[in-house]
């Protein structure tokens, strides 16, 4: 959400502490994977039947794992030795077991693609209603990149690594089950031999699961910073001609992704790693059951057949795959949950705008500013001190004063875009701070020399906030001067403006920020510098208009040049942040002070100074 205006809010806060000795906070244990799991439960689990259609279709597939070395034995035992074996069962048998196995499949990932669409689309809605719900600090906390990057990318790369992780994990677990089960009924002995692996592979994946979770929150960071890098340079990619910089801009990206790229490979070694670690595991295992498997077969009263021995190796080298697939999903798991987390963060830091319980359909327009102070820092000079000032309905009252006066800072309290330090701005005797916002917002228009549109149609950003009324839009075009332009487009008023309306020259889109709040209608209008990208002529057609609407209407204008508050009922002068004077512009003319100084010394237009004479 763009700041109307040009002064950019810091907020400082300083402790003050008598000298003592630290004492070390308590450390606290940071949350279990399964405690992580469920902050996503109100996202993820939305339609219970899917999860069920999912796992038990991955519970299905995985019982026909062990169905697979469990053939070998009758087609060795009863087909090849004791030609017994009716011909017919052999392909029935394969075919329908793999026809069962691609079925449970399908509906697996099937039912799995609807739980992460269905739970990424919740979070998203969810992340961005919040973001245009946002108190305004948080603009300045974090950058357009990464907040960007956190609604869109993250939540889909999360959500697609964390479900695909977790069916992974079913089914592999499953799948590990159900053939140690069988290795267990074939022969138990043998079996238990796997489990001299677990404390070690227990071990290794706990170690290498951290590791890859603190490496994926600073790479998350490392990326947010090059987005960052490269939103600057392309806002500002004139200026960053102008003054040569590319190749400073250069080695700035270089570095950044230097460090990103140092991230990377140690995640990637670290993800590496677990694999060849856990498959020695399993390799250690393997060797000693077969060590042993090959010595019990010797021995003839055990009942060891050819069939069950193929059928026990079988099962042993299936349980591999699995295995090594459990060992690497700890990578996915981790950077999923990560990602997601960022998303659950920014929920929870970003508070919504406070607001009070006032609201009516149309405010008289009355405004008051009682004792009110801004300050931004501490240690600095207030933006505004101890302003006092009564402006009636219908009042037409142009604020003027050199470059960090305060003019705009005053205007930006009334949509509640910031906050006073001290006293309170009152809008029909009732405090903002006791407004609803949407009402009190609905009360003020507002056209800024920072003219920002969005990427849709030119109507639908004429009317932003409502459906487009093409008749209205028609004719606050034409009275914006607009209208003969508009008829040119390929498709009119339906045109597409583009990213933030670069087609439209600076004139041209001022005047389409006129439109928006002509269209708007409201009883407050806030012109800050409305007019400064206007030519004479179009300026001229521009006031008139602007004239026609602040009749029956509050008006506030900030602006540099006279020709814009000619016809303002009164003036008010600021300086430092305070009211130096006040009155109807001829007679502060007369006086001499502050606004005559003004005037005299060149701060308006040479054709401004003009007109006063």
């Amino acid at each position: 959400m763009p700041f109307v205006g040009k002064q950019t809010v810091v907020l400082t806060i300083t402790v003050h502490m008598q000298p003592s000795t630290p004492t070390p906070l308590p450390a606290t244990e940071p949350p279990s994977i399964r405690q992580r799991l469920l902050r996503l439960k109100p996202y993820f689990v939305l339609q219970k039947w899917v999860w069920a259609l999912a796992m038990g279709a991955t519970l299905l597939g995985a019982l026909t794992e062990p169905l697979i070395p469990a053939l070998f034995q009758p087609l060795l035992d009863n087909g090849f030795a004791e030609n017994k074996l009716p011909l017919w069962s052999v392909p029935v048998a394969v075919i329908g077991l793999f026809t069962l196995r691609g079925l449970a499949h399908y509906v697996a990932q099937y039912a799995l693609a609807r739980v992460t669409n269905d739970g990424m689309e919740k979070l998203r809605q969810d992340l961005f209603a919040k973001l245009v719900r946002a108190d305004l600090s948080l603009f300045g906390r974090q950058s357009a990149s990464a907040l960007s990057n956190t609604v869109v990318y993250e939540v889909q790369v999360g959500a697609s690594q964390l479900i695909t992780a977790l069916i992974g994990l079913t089914r592999d677990g499953f799948t590990l089950l159900a053939l140690v089960g069988y290795l267990m009924w074939l022969n138990w002995q043998l079996t238990l031999v796997v489990f001299t692996v677990a404390p070690g592979l227990s071990w290794i994946m706990k170690v290498l699961s951290r590791r890859l979770y603190n490496l994926t929150k600073e790479s998350q960071k490392a990326t947010d910073n090059l987005a960052y890098v490269v939103e600057e340079n392309v806002l500002a990619h004139r200026m960053v001609r102008l003054h040569g910089a590319q190749a400073q801009q250069i080695g700035r990206f270089n570095a950044l992704g230097q460090k990103l790229r140092r991230l990377a490979l140690k995640s990637t070694a670290a993800s590496a790693a677990m694999t060849p670690l856990t498959q020695i595991m399993a390799a250690i295992a393997l060797s000693l059951v077969l060590t042993i498997a090959l010595v019990q077969s010797r021995d003839a009263a055990s009942g060891a057949t050819v069939g069950s021995f193929v059928a026990f190796i079988t099962a042993m080298l299936m349980l591999i795959a699995p295995i090594k697939r459990l060992a690497d999903v700890a990578n996915p798991i981790t950077r999923g949950l990560a990602a997601l987390e960022r998303g659950l963060a920014l929920m929870h830091d970003a508070p919504e705008e406070s607001q009070g319980e006032h609201q009516v359909q149309r405010a008289q327009g009355a405004l008051a500013w009682q004792n009110v102070s801004v300050q931004f820092n501490p240690d600095g000079e207030p933006a505004l001190a101890h302003i006092d000032l009564t402006v009636q309905p219908g009042e037409t009252v142009a604020l003027v004063g050199t470059s960090g006066a305060g003019k705009t800072t005053l205007i930006q309290l009334l949509p509640r875009f910031l906050n006073p330090t001290d006293g309170q701005v009152l809008l029909d005797g009732v405090p903002l701070a006791q407004w609803q916002l949407g009402s009190l917002r609905q009360q003020l228009a507002m056209v800024s020399q920072d003219v920002v549109m969005l990427n849709d149609s030119l109507a639908t950003n004429v009317s932003l906030g409502s459906a487009p009324d093409h008749a209205k839009v028609q004719q606050c075009l034409e009275a914006a001067n607009l209208w003969a332009h508009v008829q040119t487009l390929p498709q009119g008023m339906d045109t597409p403006l583009g990213h933030n309306a670069n087609q439209l020259s600076g004139g041209q889109r001022q005047r389409l920020a006129i439109a928006r709040a002509l269209y708007k209608d409201a009883p407050i209008l806030i012109l800050d510098e409305a007019t400064s990208a206007l030519d004479n002529e179009s300026e001229r057609l521009v006031q008139d208009a602007l004239q026609k609407l602040m009749q029956g209407r509050t008006t506030l204008i900030v602006a540099h040049r006279l020709s814009t508050i000619e016809h303002a009922d009164r003036v008010i002068v600021m300086e430092h942040g305070r009211i130096v004077e006040q009155g109807a512009p001829a007679e502060l003319l007369k006086r001499g002070g502050a606004y005559s100084r003004l005037h005299h010394r060149g701060e308006w237009v040479n054709e401004a100074s003009a007109e006063a004479r």
